[in-house]
């Protein structure tokens, strides 16, 4: 079982618990027996272009997040290794920003949840319908991404079906361009937990103990990980990592669970079949 994570989140990212301290999740991690963490937050812009306001920690507060993980890193040594990150968004235009949160960090999750459209508007995964020639862009933002040696991890590589019911052939175009990328630039490919998570144990904003089997029949709803995607991904060679996107108090507790129901959607052939990082 993967006794490493580098996909968690803060309370300063506005919409992760906002009543929980760095320390409780980072002894959460030592509790479940875990090794090694990186804390990833939603990365600052400093030219906003994100304007939302329950995404992403301010700028101003950078200084202070990395030095709250950097103490806890020191506080820990002797039971947990701990890294500091971010997980950003590449856009052109933003090259020498980016870079500079990869100098000052560990580690740099690329999670895509936007592009720019034709009229260089943003537009995001979950609340906009992309259109075939939209979803080839976030292929090549992830291809450039990579190419300027800006992320250690693709988070959530399949994010772009949030809102397709049918993976055909533009879906596995894109597939294979992000798939090709990382295998020529040894860049690991996420399954991500979080919406696994989220349509399972976490209901109502609290976390429930149903059993396993009553989790599973409700995996119907989940967008990602999307097993056709991994289908594709089995074939390259390519590292595979889990990541539980932790957000929430309690999320940690069920890793082993999530991947259980991750490995669910995805398959056990396929799952058999995909390079996991040791």
């Amino acid at each position: 079982m993967q006794k490493f994570n580098y996909h968690s989140h803060t309370y300063r990212c506005k919409h992760a618990d906002l009543d929980v301290k760095d320390e409780e999740y980072i002894q959460e991690y030592i509790k479940m027996g875990f090794k090694k963490v990186a804390i990833t937050d939603h990365c600052p812009e400093k030219n906003i272009i994100d304007k939302r306001e329950d995404m992403r920690m301010d700028y101003s507060e950078k200084e202070e997040y990395l030095n709250s993980i950097g103490k806890l890193k020191e506080k820990y040594a002797d039971k947990i290794q701990i890294e500091t990150g971010f997980e950003v968004e590449y856009l052109p235009g933003e090259e020498e920003n980016i870079k500079e949160l990869k100098q000052e960090t560990d580690k740099i999750m690329l999670g895509q949840h936007f592009i720019y459209d034709d009229n260089k508007e943003l537009k995001r995964f979950g609340k906009h319908n992309f259109t075939d020639d939209e979803l080839i862009r976030y292929a090549q933002y992830i291809e450039e991404a990579i190419k300027l040696n800006i992320p250690d991890v693709i988070a959530h590589p399949d994010v772009y079906m949030h809102k397709r019911k049918d993976f055909g052939e533009i879906e596995a175009k894109v597939a294979n361009m992000i798939c090709k990328s990382a295998e020529k630039y040894k860049i690991p490919l996420e399954i991500n937990l979080a919406k696994v998570f989220n349509e399972t144990y976490y209901e109502n904003k609290k976390i429930n103990n149903e059993p396993i089997e009553e989790q599973k029949r409700k995996l119907s709803n989940v967008v990602y990980p999307r097993r056709e995607f991994w289908e594709i991904a089995k074939d390259y060679d390519i590292k595979v990592l889990y990541g539980i996107d932790v957000h929430h108090k309690g999320q940690i507790s069920k890793y082993k669970e999530l991947i259980e129901l991750a490995n669910e959607i995805i398959g056990k052939e396929t799952i058999n079949k995909l390079n996991f990082i040791e």
